[in-house]
């Protein structure tokens, strides 16, 4: 039997558009941006990385269904938070994310690396 997938609970500092590293499985070492988060189960979608491979069948389109691309369709699967760590934007190196506050009182991350603002201010 199937373990149920249970619910994300942790906080992912991670957003759409960050440059990652991968950590660990048959990608590691490989860097690439973020394009989608699902926050609720703890998992990215890496640009190039953990490559997935869907065969689709040609469908007669319909006026509520258009023709979709059809053939070997290449998409990122889910890498979950844990096997990727964000690059510094300023040091080009792999760093642990902190939250800090700016002067005006807003919350953004902090590398952990250089000690500086991740997010633009």
């Amino acid at each position: 039997m199937r373990k149920k997938q249970e619910k994300f609970t942790g906080k992912l500092r991670l957003k759409k558009g960050d440059e990652v590293v991968v950590l660990a499985g048959k990608d590691r070492g490989k860097r690439g941006k973020i394009v989608d988060v699902d926050p609720e189960k703890g998992y990215v979608y890496v640009d190039g990385v953990n490559i997935q491979v869907r065969h689709q069948r040609p469908r007669k389109p319909t006026r509520a269904m258009p023709q979709t691309q059809t053939g070997r369709i290449e998409r990122p699967g889910p890498l979950h938070r844990s096997k990727v760590m964000l690059i510094d934007p300023h040091s080009g190196k792999p760093t642990r994310i902190a939250m800090g506050l700016t002067s005006d009182g807003r919350r953004v991350r902090v590398s952990k690396k250089s000690g500086e603002f991740i997010d633009d201010v």
